[in-house]
């Protein structure tokens, strides 16, 4: 399985339209998280640590429904938390289909046998399912005993029943590189798609030992492709973006190619690094101070090189180079040879600190809205006893 003929149409359609334009900043992918909250407490996770009175907020079907319109990108991607506990998720996705927009259900699976009969098989959805290897190495991953074996069970479950399915590799420095392909051999048999991408160095994961620096992920992706003999393996990343993590491509990210909207607000400045909301997406878009962020730039995103930030302008490469995009194609990564100039980094800003803070006017907020449904839920009960 890779990316189908029709999705890379609408994309690079897409793409067109912003150039013409003459949009200089555009969105390719929502990444639309309605809930922090999970069933699973994977190590590498940092998107957990939260107080409870955050952890049961949700994004409702309309607040969603509401950022895809705004944002306007042609995909959705749904991580979390986990969205298979969000009451309204099958809903939330009907709507996006609905608006043919290419939607990413992102999901452990370990509930996506129970409520495969809320979703309908579409073209434009896909469940993707969280793996991080084979069954050792996942279950170690996600510190829990028989995940991967539900996840393989819902694989083929969704499979059978007409639904698109693909998955997403997180790879950290204590993955083999032999297990890893081995990995990979096995998604290709069963049909199933793999998007990589080196784990991003959360502040607040709990493991903290085996997030990669940027060379060692160049290494290991090299290694990793020169055992792709015959590019037989499906994966779903870009070529480019693949060819960047073998360190042949000298590329700075685009964080405002995958913007994150969550129970916060639209997070500044991606996904992965939560330093600041803003009201809309407008406000998210003429406000960032994007360059004061990236590799070189800031020093949180030094070892980044995750997908959120790089596929954009991996994407963006590919439709003003598409020679060298065709030659990466049809020849796979690089794996020899000297790699791309490494970014300097002597004179990135230090990281501030801002995840307390955030925390802290949330709980705030959620004070103070539960404060005034009291108040107007007294005043029914008083207006009912004076009838």
């Amino acid at each position: 399985m890779s990316v189908p003929i029709f999705q890379q149409a609408v994309l690079g359609a897409y793409i067109l339209r912003q150039r013409l334009m003459g949009r200089k900043r555009y969105p390719l992918v929502l990444m639309l998280e309605p809930l922090f909250q999970c069933n699973l407490a994977c190590a590498g996770c940092g998107k957990i640590d939260y107080p409870t009175d955050i952890l049961r907020q949700r994004m409702s079907l309309e607040e969603c429904l509401e950022a895809v319109d705004e944002c306007g990108a042609p995909m959705v991607a749904i991580p979390g938390g986990e969205p298979l506990i969000h009451r309204e998720i099958h809903q939330i996705v009907a709507g996006i289909v609905a608006r043919r927009k290419f939607v990413s259900l992102c999901t452990n699976a370990v509930l996506l046998e129970k409520h495969l009969d809320r979703f309908t098989p579409s073209r434009y959805l896909t469940f993707t399912i969280h793996l991080d290897g084979l069954k050792d190495h996942h279950d170690r991953s996600v510190c829990r005993d028989g995940v991967f074996d539900k996840a393989m069970s819902a694989i083929k479950a969704a499979q059978a029943k007409g639904f698109n399915v693909s998955a997403n590799c997180t790879v950290f420095q204590n993955h083999p590189v032999e297990d890893l392909a081995a990995f990979l051999d096995q998604c290709t048999a069963m049909n199933v798609g793999v998007a990589l991408s080196p784990g991003f160095a959360y502040e607040r994961a709990p493991d903290q030992e085996n997030f990669m620096r940027r060379r060692g992920t160049k290494g290991y992706f090299r290694d990793l492709f020169s055992r792709n003999t015959g590019q037989r393996w499906s994966l779903i990343n870009s070529p480019l973006y693949l060819d960047f993590l073998a360190g042949n491509q000298e590329y700075m990210c685009s964080p405002w190619g995958m913007p994150a909207r969550n129970v916060f607000g639209w997070q500044r400045p991606c996904y992965l690094l939560g330093e600041g909301y803003a009201s809309s997406f407008k406000e998210l878009m003429e406000t960032t101070d994007w360059d004061s962020y990236g590799t070189g730039r800031y020093e949180k995103c030094a070892d980044c090189m995750a997908h959120c930030g790089y596929e954009p302008t991996a994407a963006n490469d590919a439709f003003r180079n598409p020679l060298k995009m065709f030659s990466v194609t049809r020849n796979g990564p690089r794996t020899t040879g000297a790699m791309a100039r490494e970014i300097d980094l002597s004179k990135q800003r230090p990281a501030e600190e801002h995840h307390d803070r955030l925390v802290s006017e949330q709980l705030d907020a959620i004070a103070q809205a539960e404060g005034e449904q009291a108040r107007s839920a007294k005043k029914r009960r008083v207006l009912i006893d004076n009838l």
